[in-house]
């Protein structure tokens, strides 16, 4: 089949085939964008260090502590990689969507002489060539919004980094590697999906119930973010080897950990549809109840961006927490220290810089949160497009449509209320764990009562000094509940109102023309 040939299969449909490609475009624009403001953000120069002096190293042409720091950068630069995750996440939903109308093209395609490979190829080039669209796009966006931000100030100092660009290859690795990933992606979402001449049937069915096997992830996850709490314990963290091998830790555990909510939503999708089969009454629930059974895996791959935004909204909100602890505990042994110098307490308000840090974080989750929203609507569309049949055939047996749409809330609602619950328990977890309790002092110095005359002079010194040994104090880090309550209610209002959204779909789906559907 010739490039042309393909190409111009790949983009034909309907108005449902277009919208598919559209959104898949606009997920692919958002993806370049955060791409090209990681790359941005690693081209920043860092200059040469003079003597000792660490601070020459800054980048004081910025006004931001993110991007003047180096040791800072790689932080932000990771945070942008997690909001890809998302991202991907919606593109993939979008990739879904009207997929039954476009199966059948295909198997029309297969009757006149395709074979199944060029049907797989068909559809991982929609997907390429709208994301190779939506990349084009973002990056003139990049490029006309990097000329319009840049607004130095009176000191010439710039907020962001408009002044640097990403170097070549990599504009070119953006511009050819997301439109790649995302036909891959297309094609592994079609792998299970047999595209016959006559008929398209699904290999999605798997033998046996889930295992709760992802909760040894969560826990080799915990571990691993304990693990960087005692490394610094115990060798202080001042070599660049001990930083390296703590943040690695921290990002092998956080992934770990967030791949153990994600696939052991499946677990808890099956158990809920056990529960709501053991103990529910209504036909509503006995219908959700069936649907979690025969497929629990519709859990992890409908919430699972979502899950992971909570899982670090959590983690940020138990950092929050452990740096408000550590403030109050450093100002405790100021006032110690100068009470025991006989100086007055006079505590001097501590750096917030952490603090405004975890707020950008925030700022990050919410926007996670938002795109993982948006593809869980895509998702419940394309569930209740595709089974539009088996619901008209229910309406057509005399199932009223309010038990329909009762049925689909309780099977989205189910497993993702306790989802959401060990999301942000896990999240509090490893910040707990790789954070550890704050404790400052414990340490002892000497204090000369005397003039300066006398405690300068050798011989007179040793006569009015004195030895104050401060004590060890430590300080609990309190639950943020308040800021889970807030993020969970915030994933959960966004899963009703997408579910709400949703139900409008159901009611032009179940129309009983659709039973003469091919």
């Amino acid at each position: 089949m010739r490039p042309p040939t393909l190409v111009r299969l790949a983009l034909a449909g309907t108005r449902t085939d277009t919208l598919r490609v559209v959104l898949t475009a606009l997920s692919a624009a958002l993806a370049a964008l955060i791409a090209l403001a990681a790359l941005t953000v690693l081209a920043i120069p860092t200059p040469p260090m003079v003597g000792d002096n660490w601070s020459s190293q800054n980048s004081t042409q910025y006004t931001n502590n993110v991007l003047i720091e180096p040791g800072l950068r790689p932080g932000v630069v990771i945070a942008l990689i997690l909001l890809t995750i998302p991202v991907l996440a919606l593109a993939g939903q979008c990739a879904r969507l009207g997929a039954p109308a476009r199966e059948r093209r295909l198997a029309a395609i297969r009757l006149a002489g395709a074979t199944p490979g060029q049907a797989i190829a068909i559809i991982a080039t929609e997907t390429g060539v709208a994301s190779l669209l939506g990349t084009g796009f973002g990056t003139a966006v990049y490029l006309v919004g990097r000329r319009v931000l840049h607004r130095p100030d009176a000191e010439g100092r710039l907020a962001l980094p408009t002044d640097v660009l990403p170097a070549p290859g990599a504009l070119i690795a953006v511009l050819i590697g997301l439109p790649l990933l995302t036909a891959l992606i297309g094609a592994f979402l079609a792998r299970r999906t047999v595209i016959t001449p006559f008929r398209v049937y699904r290999r999605t069915r798997r033998d046996g119930s889930p295992w709760p096997w992802p909760g040894v992830l969560i826990a080799l996850g915990l571990f691993a973010a304990g693990s960087a709490d005692s490394i610094n314990r115990r060798y202080g963290g001042d070599n660049g080897a001990d930083q390296g091998l703590m943040i690695l830790l921290l990002l092998g555990g956080g992934v770990l950990a967030a791949l153990g909510v994600v696939l052991g939503t499946g677990w808890l999708s099956y158990t809920s549809g056990r529960l709501l089969h053991r103990f529910g009454r209504s036909p509503a629930t006995l219908l959700a109840a069936r649907r979690l059974i025969a497929d629990p895996w519709t859990g992890s791959r409908t919430f699972g961006a979502m899950l992971a935004a909570v899982l670090f909204g959590a983690g940020a909100a138990g950092a929050r927490a452990y740096f408000q602890a550590d403030d109050r505990v450093r100002e405790a042994v100021q006032r110690q220290h100068a009470l025991a110098a006989g100086q007055p307490q006079i505590v001097e308000l501590n750096d917030p810089f952490y603090l405004r840090t975890v707020e950008l974080v925030d700022v990050a989750v919410i926007v996670a949160l938002s795109i993982a929203a948006a593809g869980l609507l895509v998702a419940l569309v394309e569930g209740i497009v595709s089974r539009r049949r088996a619901y008209a055939a229910l309406i057509a047996t005399g199932v009223p449509a309010s038990v329909l749409g009762r049925s689909v809330a309780w099977q989205a609602l189910a497993p993702v209320v306790p989802a959401i619950v060990m999301a942000l328990t896990v999240g509090v977890l490893l910040a707990r764990g790789f954070f550890g309790t704050p404790s400052h002092g414990g340490y002892s110095y000497t204090v000369c009562d005397a003039g300066p005359a006398l405690c300068d002079n050798p011989a007179t010194s040793a006569e009015y000094s004195r030895t104050v040994a401060e004590p060890l104090v430590g300080g609990s880090v309190p639950v943020p509940l308040a800021e889970l309550a807030l993020y969970g209610a915030g994933a959960l209002g966004a899963v009703l109102v997408m579910v709400g959204v949703g139900l409008l779909f159901l009611r032009r789906s179940t129309t009983l023309t659709e039973l003469r559907v091919a």
